[in-house]
């Protein structure tokens, strides 16, 4: 009779034990190493941390509550009407106002808003627009909206240098910005925020670090948390390190200026034609993007397909048309592979009869074309259209959410051949084996508010 009792208890023990193990704990810190800047234009990363947008997207794509409980439209969506969630309060404990708001979102964009006014009226804010807005609450949820008090959502991006933070940086996330120098941040939990105070007391990200220290400093326990860029997803699993990663939802793209020696259409066409997709995906990114030539990813759209991906150098030669530009200048950001991957484009034009040279980041000289990354804001293809051709500079609403209206306008932008979509890339990050409850967004971007520490007490 004891022995099945002993068993029982001893079964029963190593369940409370696993169930112990996987319960969230409170408090500790998360170590996360970055290649960029911890705090820059293109760092979702912190900036989701401390701030929150009217909206966000749920692990569908769709636009849900955040800062607003709900919405609704009007006058065929040229007037959209916000309600602000109650009891909410920014960091320094000011109360989430409507006026708040107006005053963050006004400077948010400039003349390049999805609306033409933004108005506080009582505890709403209301948008209207000259045409129609259909996208606004899926684009509301972007970084580019993000509620901060004050308008201080950017007064630390050039602080990047030795000198402490100045000026408050405020906002109603999770975490709210205690330390910034040096590239790294310190980010300590907000015991009052509306969503629940998170697991973690405080994060530190330690920006522009090789990957290679990385992935040392990961398997020492010294981080937590490491990128992985899409170039080493194999090697990083063959390395046994624990990989999450998103779908292809990085666009590796070639913005060409339709002004100066690119002013002809064709030149720019001849370009598109001649750089080897193929040749990029399979040697530098080892296989691990998607070929594409459509804004976006064929498995959001069903219509990648119609837009032809693969090189013909002979028809970028007759587009050419004999014509011998003037030297041409490439430029990308300083990234070893970004730069490698220029080199390769630039190779390819050469062969087509363009003479190009490459120019790292912040080159002085003006760049006829840029190699850069573009990053889908929505797994929803409607307002990932939009979104993406905002952040190319085309203002216009993406107004028809049927796969022939989308494939519609992405044509009759792409027929422009200002910017020539070559790889869509997946977004990936090793975690240490103390992490619990790590997620990606369905952008890619890691939820790191819901994460907690395996041996915190």
């Amino acid at each position: 009779m004891l022995r099945p009792f002993a068993i029982s208890c001893l079964v029963a023990a190593v369940a409370l034990s696993a169930a112990a193990r996987t319960r969230p704990h409170y408090g500790g810190t998360l170590h996360v190493e970055i290649e960029g800047d911890a705090w820059g234009p293109h760092s979702e990363l912190a900036k989701r941390l401390v701030f929150d947008g009217l909206t966000r997207l749920d692990a569908n794509g769709t636009a849900s509550p955040s800062l607003a409980i709900r919405w609704a439209s009007e006058n065929n969506d040229r007037r959209w009407q916000f309600w602000l969630r109650p009891g909410v309060h920014f960091q320094d404990g000011a109360a989430l106002t409507s006026t708040a708001v107006e005053a963050s979102l006004a400077g948010a964009c400039g003349n390049g808003c999805p609306w033409t006014a933004v108005h506080a009226v009582g505890s709403e804010v209301i948008f209207t627009g000259d045409g129609p807005m259909p996208n606004l609450p899926a684009l509301l949820a972007g970084d580019d909206f993000l509620i901060a008090r004050s308008g201080t959502i950017n007064s630390i991006t050039a602080n990047s240098g030795a000198t402490p933070l100045i000026g408050p940086v405020v906002g109603t996330g999770a975490f709210q910005l205690d330390q910034f120098a040096n590239g790294n941040l310190i980010l300590i939990a907000n015991d009052t925020c509306w969503q629940g105070r998170p697991f973690l007391d405080k994060i530190e990200i330690d920006g522009r670090k090789p990957i290679r220290d990385q992935w040392l400093d990961l398997r020492i326990g010294r981080a937590d948390l490491a990128d992985v860029p899409a170039e080493q997803l194999r090697q990083a699993r063959e390395q046994h390190l624990t990989v999450v990663a998103s779908p292809p939802v990085s666009l590796l793209a070639l913005a060409a200026a339709d002004a100066g020696v690119l002013f002809n259409p064709n030149l720019r066409a001849a370009i598109a034609q001649a750089v080897d997709r193929g040749a990029l995906s399979n040697v530098i990114f080892q296989k691990q993007g998607e070929i594409a030539a459509s804004l976006l990813p064929s498995e959001l759209t069903g219509y990648g397909f119609l837009f032809p991906a693969d090189r013909d150098i002979n028809k970028a030669r007759e587009l050419r048309g004999g014509l011998t530009p003037p030297p041409l200048t490439l430029s990308t950001d300083n990234n070893a592979v970004m730069q490698l991957a220029a080199q390769r484009i630039a190779l390819n034009l050469r062969e087509a009869g363009f003479n190009v040279q490459v120019a790292g980041a912040g080159s002085p000289q003006h760049a006829d074309m840029v190699l850069l990354r573009l990053t889908l804001a929505s797994n929803q293809p409607q307002s990932a259209l939009e979104s993406l051709l905002r952040g190319v500079g085309v203002a216009a609403p993406v107004l028809e959410d049927t796969p022939e209206g989308l494939y519609r306008a992405e044509h009759d932008f792409l027929e422009t051949h200002t910017l020539i979509p070559l790889l869509y890339l997946p977004r990936a990050y090793a975690a240490g084996g103390r992490v619990r409850d790590l997620r990606l967004s369905p952008v890619g971007v890691p939820l790191l508010a819901g994460v907690s520490l395996e041996d915190t007490p």
